[in-house]
């Protein structure tokens, strides 16, 4: 899938936008108010990003803002250090995302970035198309629907990824997301293409492995994990990466 990239650059910033989505973005769209005021904010959660979901002309998107997490989050809020336009992280996972869109890739598709000039820092938004009736593998784990053939559909996902060279920087059970049409890939911030290696994608796998282990996934035994779930994930992944 191609996409129309165009760029509109002014003193507050730049706006990295598919034309093809939409002819015109402005600073508007990446402020929650400005679709409140419009009564196209359907919800805004709280924790980190800044989620919304807004009805925009393209349809119901995703307006991330970018925040720092941990301890650093703590002396640098949303701020992050300015070092050029192409090296943003908004624009990084805006073209990111549109190669994976190319690659006809699980991903979602991206409408428009944003980022503001601070002086020698810049803050930072994203949209892209939300992804209807779906679930976060984190919650069917929760709802106890996770089984060996869900694994085995996320094994699948994710070797479609590292076989194409997509590495994602925060695999977990929070960004694999589930719908009644298949599983998606989402939060691709700090991703980036690589040539593909056994060693940063079993690393992959192994974030993948905390997150549900810590996410309760081991909760009657590790051996019963580790066969119901954990080795369909890798069977399937395996027959996926190497057909």
């Amino acid at each position: 899938m191609m996409m129309q990239e165009r760029t509109h650059t002014d003193a507050e910033g730049a706006i990295l936008f598919d034309a093809d989505a939409s002819p015109q973005v402005g600073h508007d769209w990446f402020a929650p108010d400005y679709w409140r005021g419009r009564g196209a904010l359907r919800t805004q959660p709280g924790g980190r990003g800044g989620v919304a979901i807004v009805a925009t002309l393209v349809g119901e998107c995703v307006l991330r803002h970018y925040r720092r997490g941990g301890l650093v989050a703590a002396l640098m809020g949303d701020r992050y250090l300015w070092t050029g336009a192409d090296r943003t992280r908004p624009f990084a996972e805006f073209r990111l995302l549109a190669e994976i869109a190319r690659l006809e890739l699980p991903g979602p598709a991206v409408v428009a970035a944003r980022y503001c000039r601070h002086g020698m820092f810049y803050s930072a938004d994203l949209i892209t198309r939300r992804i209807a009736d779906a679930r976060t593998l984190a919650e069917c784990l929760a709802a106890g629907r996770l089984d060996g053939e869900l694994a085995e559909e996320v094994g699948a996902l994710v070797a479609r990824f590292h076989r194409a060279g997509v590495w994602h920087a925060d695999l977990n059970a929070h960004n694999v997301l589930v719908t009644p049409d298949g599983l998606h890939l989402i939060d691709f911030d700090r991703g980036r293409m690589r040539i593909p290696s056994v060693a940063w994608q079993e690393a992959n796998l192994r974030r993948l492995r905390r997150s549900l282990l810590k996410l309760g996934a081991a909760a009657g035994s590790e051996a019963t994990f580790e066969k119901a779930i954990w080795q369909p994930l890798l069977y399937r992944y395996g027959r996926t990466l190497k057909p």
